[in-house]
Protein backbone atom coordinates (compact mmCIF):
# COMPACT_ATOMS: atom_id res chain seq x y z
CA UNK A 1 0.00 0.00 0.00
CA UNK A 2 3.21 2.40 1.05
CA UNK A 3 4.59 1.56 -2.10
CA UNK A 4 1.47 2.50 -4.10
CA UNK A 5 0.83 5.64 -2.44
CA UNK A 6 4.86 6.85 -3.19
CA UNK A 7 3.97 5.42 -7.17
CA UNK A 8 1.00 7.75 -7.34
CA UNK A 9 3.06 10.78 -5.67
CA UNK A 10 5.65 10.31 -7.99
CA UNK A 11 3.14 10.45 -10.92
CA UNK A 12 1.63 13.42 -9.40
CA UNK A 13 4.90 15.43 -8.91
CA UNK A 14 5.96 14.71 -12.35
CA UNK A 15 2.54 15.47 -14.06
CA UNK A 16 3.04 18.80 -12.32
CA UNK A 17 6.35 19.80 -12.89
CA UNK A 18 6.09 19.06 -16.93
CA UNK A 19 3.86 21.42 -17.89
CA UNK A 20 6.25 24.40 -16.10
CA UNK A 21 9.10 22.57 -17.92
CA UNK A 22 7.92 22.38 -21.22
CA UNK A 23 7.28 25.88 -21.20
CA UNK A 24 10.59 26.78 -20.13
CA UNK A 25 12.22 24.75 -23.33
CA UNK A 26 9.52 26.29 -25.76
CA UNK A 27 10.82 29.75 -27.09
CA UNK A 28 8.78 31.73 -29.13
CA UNK A 29 9.79 32.77 -32.53
CA UNK A 30 10.20 37.09 -32.42
CA UNK A 31 11.81 39.65 -34.20
CA UNK A 32 15.26 40.42 -34.16
CA UNK A 33 17.09 42.89 -35.74
CA UNK A 34 20.67 42.68 -36.91
CA UNK A 35 22.65 45.99 -35.32
CA UNK A 36 26.47 44.86 -36.45
CA UNK A 37 28.60 42.64 -37.77
CA UNK A 38 32.25 42.01 -37.23
CA UNK A 39 34.70 39.19 -37.88
CA UNK A 40 35.67 36.63 -35.19
CA UNK A 41 39.12 36.40 -34.22
CA UNK A 42 40.31 33.00 -36.14
CA UNK A 43 41.70 30.16 -33.67
CA UNK A 44 44.46 28.27 -34.80
CA UNK A 45 42.22 24.85 -35.78
CA UNK A 46 40.97 25.78 -38.77
CA UNK A 47 41.78 29.64 -39.47
CA UNK A 48 40.24 29.61 -43.29
CA UNK A 49 36.59 29.36 -41.62
CA UNK A 50 35.39 32.68 -41.59
CA UNK A 51 33.06 33.31 -38.27
CA UNK A 52 31.47 36.12 -37.02
CA UNK A 53 30.10 38.30 -33.83
CA UNK A 54 26.93 39.44 -35.11
CA UNK A 55 25.23 41.84 -32.62
CA UNK A 56 21.00 40.85 -32.56
CA UNK A 57 18.43 43.20 -30.52
CA UNK A 58 15.53 41.15 -29.68
CA UNK A 59 13.28 43.20 -27.38
CA UNK A 60 15.09 45.06 -25.25
CA UNK A 61 18.39 42.69 -25.18
CA UNK A 62 20.98 42.67 -27.35
CA UNK A 63 23.18 39.39 -28.07
CA UNK A 64 26.09 38.81 -29.47
CA UNK A 65 26.03 35.48 -31.15
CA UNK A 66 28.83 33.40 -32.96
CA UNK A 67 28.10 32.81 -36.87
CA UNK A 68 29.63 30.67 -38.94
CA UNK A 69 27.89 30.95 -42.15
CA UNK A 70 27.20 27.22 -43.92
CA UNK A 71 28.23 28.43 -47.50
CA UNK A 72 31.44 29.91 -46.47
CA UNK A 73 30.03 33.27 -47.74
CA UNK A 74 30.34 36.97 -45.87
CA UNK A 75 27.06 37.86 -47.13
CA UNK A 76 26.80 38.51 -42.97
CA UNK A 77 28.58 41.64 -43.08
CA UNK A 78 25.88 43.11 -45.51
CA UNK A 79 22.65 42.60 -43.44
CA UNK A 80 23.06 44.78 -40.66
CA UNK A 81 19.69 46.31 -40.03
CA UNK A 82 18.21 43.52 -41.31
CA UNK A 83 14.68 42.26 -39.39
CA UNK A 84 14.49 38.73 -38.81
CA UNK A 85 12.66 35.96 -37.14
CA UNK A 86 14.45 34.20 -34.41
CA UNK A 87 13.68 31.93 -31.40
CA UNK A 88 15.73 32.37 -27.77
CA UNK A 89 17.09 29.46 -26.10
CA UNK A 90 19.20 29.18 -23.36
CA UNK A 91 22.07 28.93 -24.90
CA UNK A 92 21.58 29.17 -28.93
CA UNK A 93 19.51 31.83 -30.72
CA UNK A 94 17.50 29.93 -33.67
CA UNK A 95 16.67 31.32 -37.34
CA UNK A 96 15.66 30.63 -40.75
CA UNK A 97 18.13 31.38 -43.66
CA UNK A 98 16.40 32.52 -47.17
CA UNK A 99 16.20 29.32 -48.28
CA UNK A 100 14.00 28.27 -45.15
CA UNK A 101 16.38 25.72 -43.51
CA UNK A 102 16.82 26.70 -39.26
CA UNK A 103 20.06 27.42 -38.38
CA UNK A 104 21.38 28.03 -34.43
CA UNK A 105 23.82 30.19 -33.15
CA UNK A 106 25.67 29.76 -29.83
CA UNK A 107 24.83 32.95 -27.43
CA UNK A 108 28.57 34.37 -26.81
CA UNK A 109 26.50 37.29 -24.46
CA UNK A 110 23.13 39.18 -23.65
CA UNK A 111 22.87 42.18 -21.93
CA UNK A 112 19.51 44.75 -21.20
CA UNK A 113 19.15 46.85 -23.94
CA UNK A 114 19.08 51.00 -22.23
CA UNK A 115 16.28 52.93 -24.14
CA UNK A 116 17.71 56.27 -25.25
CA UNK A 117 16.68 59.51 -24.68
Amino acid sequence: MLRHKLVIAFLVFLFAALPSHSQQQRSKWQVGTIMAVAEHPSDDKDPNVKKYDVSLKVGKTMYVVLFVPPDGTDNITHRTGLDLLVSVGTKTISFNNLLGHKLEAPILSRKPVTPTS
